[in-house]
């Protein structure tokens, strides 16, 4: 079973949790804002593996490892094929905004 991508009868994975990425206290105190570009395999169990960052908003005060350590913890309902549960590939963005 390898990772599939959407489409051609595979279906995307559905969010059932979404987890909002922390502050740094550095990054708050530079005010960066913006988002964080992630790649990551649903399994289907509906957990999240292989995270890769695509789109960096900030390798220096955390911001990328933040959103990595959020993603994790989302939780889907996995994306299938031919009606069986499958991995699929899919790209989320995490933003991140001072209030």
């Amino acid at each position: 079973g390898g990772v599939y991508q959407p489409g051609n009868g595979v279906t995307l994975p559905r969010v059932i949790r979404e987890v909002k990425p922390q502050y740094t206290s550095d990054a708050m105190r530079a005010k960066i804002q913006g988002a964080v570009l992630l790649q990551c395999v649903v399994r289907p169990d509906g957990s999240i593996s292989d995270v890769q960052v695509v789109r960096s908003l900030d390798p220096t005060f955390g911001l990328d490892q933040e959103a990595m350590k959020a993603a994790r913890q989302w939780r889907f309902a996995p994306g299938t094929r031919m009606g069986q549960p499958v991995s699929v590939q899919i790209t989320i963005e995490l933003t991140f905004t001072l209030r």
